[in-house]
């Protein structure tokens, strides 16, 4: 088969991953490491646009693939981050990378935050440990089109002050005008911020319910009662978004692991309106 063959059929084949190059490797938190990736061919590369909230799969060739959050901003062209944390076989054996060695991807795939219906409006970013990485782009298009948004905050939360992710960016994100708010469960000497869980820094927070989107992401139970703080503040049931986390295997709705009730995580998700999925979210473990 020609390389133009195979460029043609990898267009039209969802299963076949193309081939990236590790351009840069980044250590963010113990067990967590952003990977710079870049597209081969630069016909893909040229063709390749996400919207934040998308996801790739990266593929390992004798080990597997994994659904990994696309962590760079949507306006940056030719390379592709995604920040990964050791939690199976396949990011432990990206754990192992090296720059300069090669992984398939496959993607993008999933609905992505919906960045039209918050333009004009005051956004609320909420989000728990690794649960940042898919409202970092989020964060790039704003700070990319700030004008069209009003007031932004971002609500953050980890375990431990070394779990918090990206902390080198937060002040240019502050010189932009997000407000940053940062919790941890567990502080340390160094530490004079916030003590608590994410839902808590609601508490001190004065919105204009009527004009707020909100976009969250983490632990689900960090979720629940994000959400409930949100209802709680009169923000709309309709102006809540939320990306769920699920086993995807094959990312395009045919192997059925990612089901949730009539969706399909990889492909309905994995940003889903609050009202679509709220029976949902009433049902411990599911």
């Amino acid at each position: 088969m020609t390389p133009l063959a195979i460029r043609e059929q990898a267009a039209c084949n969802p299963w076949l991953p193309t081939p990236a190059t590790v351009r840069g490797i980044y250590p963010e938190t113990p067990g967590v490491q952003t990977y710079e990736l870049q597209l081969d061919d630069p016909q893909v590369a040229a063709r390749f646009h996400f919207q934040p909230g998308q996801f790739n799969m990266l593929y390992l060739p004798g080990i597997g693939e994994a659904a990994i959050s696309i962590s760079s901003a949507p306006s940056q062209a030719g390379t592709l981050a995604h920040t990964v944390r050791v939690a199976g076989n396949v990011t432990q054996a990206l754990s192992r990378l090296r720059v300069g060695q090669r992984v398939g991807v496959r993607g993008p795939y999933g609905t992505g935050w919906p960045m039209d219906a918050c333009r004009g409006r005051d956004v609320v970013l909420a989000a728990g440990g690794i649960g940042l990485a898919p409202l970092r782009p989020v964060i790039y298009h704003i700070l990319h089109n700030r004008s069209d948004f009003g007031r932004v905050i971002l609500l953050y939360g980890s375990r431990t002050p070394g779990d918090l992710l990206y902390t080198n960016e937060y002040p240019a994100w502050r010189e932009e005008g997000i407000e940053v708010e940062t919790t941890v469960d567990i502080g340390d000497d160094q530490w004079q911020g916030n003590i608590g869980v994410v839902p808590v820094l609601f508490y001190r927070l004065r919105l204009n319910a009527a004009r707020t989107t909100l976009l969250t992401c983490g632990p689900e139970i960090m979720i629940r009662f994000v959400i409930f703080e949100a209802l709680a503040r009169r923000v709309r049931k309709d102006a809540i978004f939320l990306s769920m986390e699920r086993n995807m295997q094959c990312a395009v709705g045919l192997c059925g692991h990612c089901q949730l009730g009539s969706y399909f995580v990889c492909k309905d998700g994995p940003v889903f309106s609050y009202r679509a999925v709220e029976p949902y979210l009433l049902v411990e473990d599911l």
